[in-house]
């Protein structure tokens, strides 16, 4: 069996790193030093493997979304109905590995990266399309055609509520965030008729 090198270790050590310290910086200026540091290597290994900071945030970037895709799929794949379903995303939303104060901070700043880095641009958009499509396909039956308004609508509560979690200190309360989401979706569809 063959060894496994050290370049996917070298590397998934300095992704964690970059979520760590854009989360405990709260912002993109951090320098590849300290990431490279908080992983335990030098700066020129961390060039040499990610040519650039930006290289090294869009691959931070591809991991937390790879993990929240996984989490929701697992989610998902349990489920059985389609307000099951709904519940099942927004708990994987909020869940301990996808809703902590390093990741979320990770977020926030990837929304801001996405604003001038067209391949962040496009990472969140292929995340926002996901999201909408999984939210409708559960919709759909519970709110026929206002379907799209309400999936639109809860879309924009999670992230809102991943906006708002910045700004609090202490551990995120994932509980918390699902129900008032949860209360969004149920006043949304109350008295609807599919």
């Amino acid at each position: 069996m063959p060894k496994l090198g050290m370049e996917p270790i070298r590397k998934a050590a300095l992704v964690k790193a970059t979520i760590v310290e854009i989360g405990r910086v709260g912002s993109l200026d951090v320098t590849v030093s300290q990431i490279a540091k908080r992983a335990g290597m030098s700066s020129a290994l961390a060039h040499h493997y990610f040519g650039s900071k930006e290289d090294m945030f869009l691959a931070a970037m591809r991991h937390v979304l790879t993990l929240y895709g996984a989490e929701v799929r697992g989610a998902l794949a349990t489920a059985e109905g389609d307000e099951a379903r709904l519940r099942a995303i927004l708990r994987a939303s909020f869940s301990p590995g996808n809703f902590r104060r390093e990741a979320v901070g990770a977020w926030l700043n990837f929304w801001v990266l996405a604003q001038t880095v067209p391949e962040a641009k496009r990472l969140l958009a292929v995340y926002q399309r996901r999201l909408r499509s999984n939210l409708l396909a559960c919709l759909r039956p519970l709110a026929g055609p206002r379907a799209e308004s309400v999936a639109d609508g809860l879309g924009a509560m999670i992230d809102g509520l991943y906006l708002r979690e910045v700004l609090k200190s202490g551990s995120p309360d994932g509980a918390a965030a699902v129900q008032m989401a949860l209360n969004y979706l149920n006043s949304q569809l109350k008295g609807v008729e599919p």
